[in-house]
């Protein structure tokens, strides 16, 4: 990856050097989120004496994907910044790329589906971002969100496929490995693949024998459809209240790093995830949405049952108020 120009070869597997110069890039512009110990807890007690959770929820624009967003952004060179940026979300990824064209003093065009929510959109217009609503699913967003960007010149940022972005997510691994570098296994919520592509990444190169394990909804099997296959597979249709972590497909570049890196991906429900998010803030304060609670969800269901003495960390991946109000 050009350093200069923020140039992005397509397909390009990033490394632990490029995870490193990715934290030097955004710090100070993204939080160091803090590690919480999940003990003392009332509810699944056993389960948090060995948990530690990784608050991403607590991180700007409300989820981890201003790193990624912010690390793209603040790489490309002058004259592609000067044409401004350019995406398509469902919501937290947007939130970022206003956020990260909102400290490069750039502008950023978000399209959205119609299902995303009104409170993302004002939050988007907040960061001062054009917020355009087109199409019924993220798909057809991204494709107009595309054609924009081929017929303005702006920089179009992925929410997942893109070297730059997950060498950004890939810095949560580093903070988690630093502040904790005994923990054993790591539980990461699954979407597009981009989060837990960087994390599987750079923990194994920092920490060979630790444990990657994604967590998707059971209405959105994406990952492990495709890792079932052998290939990306394509979704007919998608079942989750967790809109977060609900694309059709993931892209070859993601795929291929899950595959070599991640040991096992689990499907948890929908209630599961509630039941999950509940217990965040019944027991640690912590509000996550649908998505977010989706790697705590795993644990508690016993879809994924740790050892004696294994050290877990469950990623917190973005903030909401699913466990207050359901």
């Amino acid at each position: 990856m050009d350093e200069q120009t923020g140039d992005r070869q397509a397909g390009a597997v990033p490394t632990l050097d490029d995870v490193r110069r990715a934290a030097e890039r955004i710090g100070g512009r993204v939080r160091r989120t803090p590690m919480l110990e999940a003990a003392p807890a009332r509810g699944h007690a056993a389960v948090a004496a060995q948990l530690v959770l990784k608050l991403e929820s607590l991180q700007v624009t409300g989820s981890f994907k201003a790193r990624g967003a912010c690390n793209t952004v603040l790489a490309l060179s002058p004259a592609a910044l000067a044409r401004g940026v350019v995406t398509a979300s469902g919501g937290n990824h947007g939130l970022a790329v206003a956020y990260a064209g909102w400290i490069a003093g750039v502008p950023a065009t978000v399209f959205l589906p119609v299902t995303a929510p009104e409170a993302k959109r004002r939050k988007l217009r907040a960061w001062s971002a054009e917020v355009v609503v087109e199409g019924e699913a993220w798909d057809d967003s991204n494709a107009a969100a595309l054609r924009r960007a081929a017929r303005t010149g702006m920089a179009y940022i992925h929410p997942f496929a893109d070297p730059m972005v997950i060498a950004g997510q890939g810095t949560v691994a580093t903070e988690i490995l630093d502040a904790a570098p005994e923990v054993d296994t790591l539980l990461v919520a699954v979407g597009g693949g981009g989060l837990i592509s960087g994390i599987a990444m750079a923990a194994r190169a920092i920490k060979p024998g630790i444990r990657i394990v994604g967590v998707e909804p059971e209405g959105a099997a994406t990952l492990r459809r495709s890792l079932d296959a052998g290939r990306p597979a394509l979704l007919d249709r998608i079942e989750t209240a967790a809109g977060s972590l609900a694309p059709r497909s993931t892209d070859p570049l993601n795929f291929g790093i899950v595959q070599r890196h991640v040991e096992q991906v689990v499907l948890v429900s929908d209630p599961a995830m509630r039941e999950a998010a509940a217990w965040l803030w019944f027991e640690h304060g912590v509000a996550s949405e649908l998505g977010g609670a989706a790697a705590v969800a795993a644990l508690l269901t016993g879809l994924y049952r740790p050892k004696p003495g294994e050290r877990v960390c469950a990623v917190i991946c973005g903030a909401g108020t699913d466990g207050i109000t359901g």
